[in-house]
């Protein structure tokens, strides 16, 4: 069987087979989803942590110097979202999703991401410029994290030996998309639904609201913005 043979056969078993749907109840490894029409439906909240301009950054420095901002953005994103009970799921990049589904799933993820702001403006840039002292002192590390929540369709995806989850739902797109959002210093973006969850400590700062209201053009639909960071202890 040729190659173009293959593929129209293969085509033409995904469409036609039955899935195998079941409900989770955690977030599933690739080895607990078979390659088959074999799906977990998850209530889920997606979190997707984006490093900003990261096509001038390799392109204006050192190849070593974009691998390190790189590697320190993804080490502290990834240790924040764990320490708040996420669970990362991929990195593309310069880029870490990260899916969180206890009861207080999307209270935790807001948190993160705040986390992850801190990191980045208290942690990371300070660090570079200590490191690198004749470094432009206007430079600074920029990124911004995309959040929400929905059910979501969990199936397995590619061939043997290469092959990963993919994330089906509004949440997973959602999430990926506001990520992309730069406008000012907003560093975290979370649809309506996740904000109508959040609790107290999510969403009041000594008792002012850390979340701005805003339309999302794109998508025609309310969106809330912070630029706010939570410290890191």
């Amino acid at each position: 069987m040729s190659l173009g043979e293959e593929l129209q056969e293969a085509v033409k078993s995904i469409l036609a087979t039955a899935w195998e749907v079941r409900d989770g109840t955690k977030v599933p490894e690739a080895e607990d989803v078979r390659l088959g029409n074999d799906a977990v439906k998850l209530d889920a909240t997606l979190l997707y942590a984006d490093l900003a301009e990261s096509t001038s950054l390799v392109n204006d420095h050192e190849p070593h110097f974009a691998a390190e901002i790189y590697k320190s953005y993804l080490h502290c994103a990834a240790k924040v979202i764990q320490n708040n009970g996420g669970v990362i799921t991929s990195y593309d990049g310069d880029r870490v999703m990260a899916v969180f589904i206890e009861s207080n799933k999307n209270s935790a993820a807001a948190k993160a991401a705040l986390q992850i702001n801190y990191c980045v403006n208290k942690i990371i840039t300070p660090k570079i410029h200590e490191q690198y002292p004749k470094l432009d002192s206007s430079f600074k590390v920029k990124q911004a994290v995309g959040i929400d929540t929905s059910s979501l369709f969990v199936a397995r995806t590619g061939v043997r030996g290469a092959n990963d989850l993919v994330w089906v739902g509004r949440a997973a797109n959602y999430a990926a998309k506001l990520c992309g959002e730069r406008v000012g210093n907003y560093a975290t973006w979370i649809t309506a639904d996740v904000y109508r969850r959040l609790n107290e400590s999510s969403k009041l700062s000594k008792g002012v609201d850390m979340w701005e209201k805003c339309k999302w053009l794109d998508h025609g639909i309310d969106v809330y913005r912070s630029s706010y960071w939570w410290p890191v202890a």
